[in-house]
């Protein structure tokens, strides 16, 4: 069958039901059912059986169920994770963040870090993958969340501790190069304006965080500032109209300098920075 009229048709069906990229989406869902990638569809022949299957993923899509749910998978730097219902989908914003902290560890002799909140385990697969003289920790409360940075931590170095990040770790304290986050911030009072897959398909342990969406944030900081050593950085992700309420939250610590916003690819506010003063 061809390929360019089911693009088309699913890509019309996409664009009717609001899917913010429906060209991507549909070429996305064609290459899995096809077992092959999006610049290889048009040098190959769909079946009547792949034909049906794509019709019910592009039905699924169109209702707004996650990309990621329905090939299973999610890019993240260079690897490619498992994901699916229970956890959050990471998104490419979070790979900026993980970039800059790299940055401030590149001369940092088999530095010891921290992933907080680490729902599937990106953060902490990225960082155990691409600096493996790395010592990585990954913290996640969900169980169901767990199971899946499990897998994609699998065969990295990376561990992973089960539990709440208040009081994680306590034998690391004052020993951390570095702390990631990207823990839940969105506030209870924006529910209405949230996507339909944010909303409904992501966890909601991995999304909302009280009136003003910094109640998590907060644990961030306090446990950034006791884990890590003098001098140590912190990164920590936040919605775009937090570009300074999530600052003021670590630099109302005292325990953090340097501390500042930092910008998303679009140009949005997305994750404070800073690192542990030294005295």
């Amino acid at each position: 069958m061809s390929t360019k009229s089911l693009l088309a048709t699913a890509t019309s069906a996409l664009r009717d039901a609001g899917v913010a990229s429906p060209e991507y989406d549909a070429a996305e869902l064609l290459a899995f059912v096809a077992g092959t990638s999006r610049l290889q569809l048009g040098l190959v022949e769909v079946t009547a059986g792949q034909a049906a299957q794509y019709d019910e993923l592009v039905a699924r899509r169109a209702a707004r169920e996650p990309l990621q749910h329905l090939t299973g998978t999610a890019a993240f730097r260079y690897r490619e994770l498992v994901v699916g219902p229970g956890v959050f989908v990471p998104r490419p914003e979070t790979e900026v963040l993980v970039g800059w902290i790299l940055d401030r560890l590149a001369k940092v002799e088999s530095p010891v870090v921290v992933d907080l909140c680490s729902g599937s385990g990106a953060i902490a697969g990225a960082v155990a993958t691409e600096r493996p003289d790395s010592t990585v920790h990954a913290v996640e409360l969900s169980p169901e969340a767990c199971v899946w940075a499990r897998r994609n931590l699998a065969g990295t170095g990376a561990t992973l501790a089960e539990g709440d990040i208040d009081g994680c770790l306590p034998e690391l304290d004052g020993r951390v190069d570095a702390v990631i986050a990207n823990p839940p911030y969105i506030p209870l009072t924006a529910w209405e304006s949230v996507t339909a897959e944010v909303r409904d398909h992501d966890p909601a342990l991995a999304l909302w965080s009280g009136e003003d969406g910094l109640d998590e944030i907060k644990v961030v900081a306090a446990t950034a500032g006791r884990l890590l050593k003098p001098g140590g950085w912190f990164g920590c992700e936040h919605a775009d109209v937090q570009g300074e309420s999530a600052p003021a939250v670590f630099a109302a610590t005292g325990l953090f300098t340097e501390v500042r916003d930092q910008l998303d690819l679009a140009g949005r506010h997305r994750f404070a920075t800073g690192r542990r003063v030294y005295s």
